[in-house]
């Protein structure tokens, strides 16, 4: 007669089945965080009547340069973007994201080096950089 350790180690249990689908599923939707300064949610938002899209074009852009592996991030510059791929990426329209490019940079949140390529300050305005000691390696437009 097998003893009930024999049993209970061959027996494969529904709960714990479900406890490892589980757990392989939270990993896979790990949520990603991005550093954004206080300034952006403390100043920002609350002085400026940024739309939702230009918040979020910004904060694309913002990611692309502060928060993401960026060869240019000492310079405050994105890599080159296509338009088309950050509109579709965004969910927006073409021109939705021409027209909140160029707004972000009557407010002088962003610079344009050249089509798809920004200039995006760390914090947001050059008072703000000069006051959180932030430099961009000799290259300031």
């Amino acid at each position: 007669m097998p003893d009930l350790h024999s049993i209970l180690a061959d027996h494969k249990s529904k709960r714990r089945k479900s406890l490892i689908s589980t757990q392989e599923h939270q990993e896979l939707k790990r949520a990603s965080t991005s550093q954004i300064p206080d300034i952006f949610f403390d100043e920002i938002l609350k002085n400026y009547k940024l739309t939702r899209i230009e918040i979020i074009v910004l904060m694309f852009l913002y990611r692309q340069v502060w928060c993401r592996p960026n060869l240019y991030k000492v310079y405050g510059i994105s890599q080159l973007l296509s338009h088309t791929e950050m509109a579709k990426t965004l969910g927006l329209s073409l021109e939705e994201v021409h027209s909140s490019l160029r707004k972000l940079e009557e407010y002088t949140f962003i610079e344009t080096v050249r089509s798809g390529q920004y200039f995006v300050r760390k914090y947001f305005f050059k008072q703000y950089d000069e006051e959180f000691n932030q430099t961009y390696d000799d290259f300031e437009i």
